[in-house]
């Protein structure tokens, strides 16, 4: 990740940190209680949330475990996670961590599991991120839990969902299909042993406005998903009313995998 990226990265999730800290889309979900049932923490496990973000993941499993570390690149975003996290939980074993997701400043084998959600799309090196999450995981009994936004297979909806992602969120880099994913995960050496697909239906302006929009930046994204092809409509379910978006649907991944030594 460049150094440019970097500090863009850290401006944009600096200036939009309240309003993820906020969000209870990210508090809760069917996702976080499927990675639960899937790793099985337990209170010998040492667990890393990398890109925590407002700490929601972090928080959602420090009472199932022997402790957390909540790590960002966004120091500003660190901080609003760590008041959340004082504020709403009742927890005593978070600490938090600047990092960068591609450049991990922990020992190998420092963690038991490993958890990164809605936020590898935000990755310039998302293998590069995932050989780093393979070194910092155990030998044994490692295993990991990556939550993100799901490519659609089909070429047209896939750069629908490109753009108007961008169009909101300059940091986005892009986002992967399931074939995409497992081949990643694998060739950085851990083993899929599930994954899953979940819809998220997402309130229009306020995922808009979270990621920082206004006016006219607004007003071109309801624009942009008005005109948009019928299947894409359909695909995103996406809800209009008297000339505005309310409402679509996307799908996040989730990939469960353990860690394998690399021979």
């Amino acid at each position: 990740m460049s150094n440019e990226f970097k500090n863009q990265v850290k401006e944009q999730f600096g200036k939009a940190a309240d309003g993820y800290v906020r969000d209870q889309g990210f508090a809760q979900g069917a996702d976080l209680v499927e990675a639960a049932k899937l790793l099985q923490p337990t209170n010998d496990d040492i667990l890393l949330d990398v890109a925590c973000g407002g700490g929601h993941t972090a928080l959602y499993f420090a009472p199932m475990v022997r402790s957390v570390v909540a790590s960002d690149l966004t120091m500003q975003m660190l901080k609003k996670a760590q008041e959340y996290i004082s504020d709403e939980g009742n927890v005593d074993n978070v600490t938090f961590r600047e990092a960068d997701a591609e450049d991990l400043p922990f020992p190998s084998g420092s963690f038991t599991v490993l958890t990164c959600r809605i936020a590898p799309h935000h990755f310039s090196d998302v293998p590069r991120a995932l050989r780093e999450f393979h070194r910092v995981l155990r030998r044994q009994g490692g295993r990991m839990v990556i939550i993100d936004t799901l490519l659609p297979e089909d070429p047209e909806i896939a750069e629908f969902c490109q753009t108007m992602e961008k169009m909101r969120d300059p940091t986005h880099v892009r986002a992967y299909t399931r074939r995409e994913w497992t081949e990643m995960v694998e060739n950085a050496g851990f083993k899929v042993i599930e994954t899953k697909v979940f819809h998220k239906t997402h309130d229009f302006d306020s995922w808009a406005r979270r990621a920082g929009l206004r006016g006219d930046a607004i007003k071109n994204l309801v624009q942009y998903f008005i005109k948009a092809p019928a299947k894409v409509h359909d695909y995103f379910q996406i809800e209009t009313f008297a000339g505005e978006v309310e409402s679509y649907t996307d799908r996040k991944i989730l990939i469960y995998a353990t860690r394998l030594d690399k021979k």
